[in-house]
């Protein structure tokens, strides 16, 4: 058993490469093999995002504050909060982030296929993020 202690790993501003905004992440774990879990808590400021991504074994997102926005290519913009859980099958094209006017947190839960959790594409336009959204 492993207990890491809090505060003995430091937040980190997402990297522009794959963000949009400013996002912060917060390192929960990242399992060595044979187990593939990788999480992580991830703050979104106002109008943050990630970019398009994919994940090989799929993703959950649990909502812990705030407003938030997701949306799978081709699919509706649609609002989460907190205590929504979102499961994104493997290979879907995504993203999340916060809403315009709110920021928003949540655990972000993939497990790694061959060393790779997370495939990292294009990033979302203006255009589509500011496109409606449903609930």
């Amino acid at each position: 058993m492993d207990i890491i202690a809090a505060g003995t790993r430091p937040t980190n501003r997402a990297s522009k490469d794959y963000f949009t905004g400013t996002v912060w992440q917060d390192p929960v774990v990242a399992a060595p093999a044979p187990a593939r879990l990788v999480a992580a808590r991830v703050a979104f400021e106002p109008g943050a995002r990630t970019a398009w991504h994919t994940h090989p074994l799929g993703q959950t997102l649990y909502v812990l504050s705030g407003i938030g926005l997701v949306q799978t290519k081709g699919g509706p913009i649609q609002e989460i909060r907190p205590g929504d859980t979102v499961w994104i099958p493997p290979g879907e094209k995504h993203w999340h982030g916060a809403c315009p006017k709110n920021g928003m947190v949540h655990l972000a839960m993939q497990e790694s296929l061959d060393g790779t959790h997370v495939t990292w594409m294009e990033h979302v336009t203006d255009e589509e993020y500011g496109a409606s959204v449903s609930r």
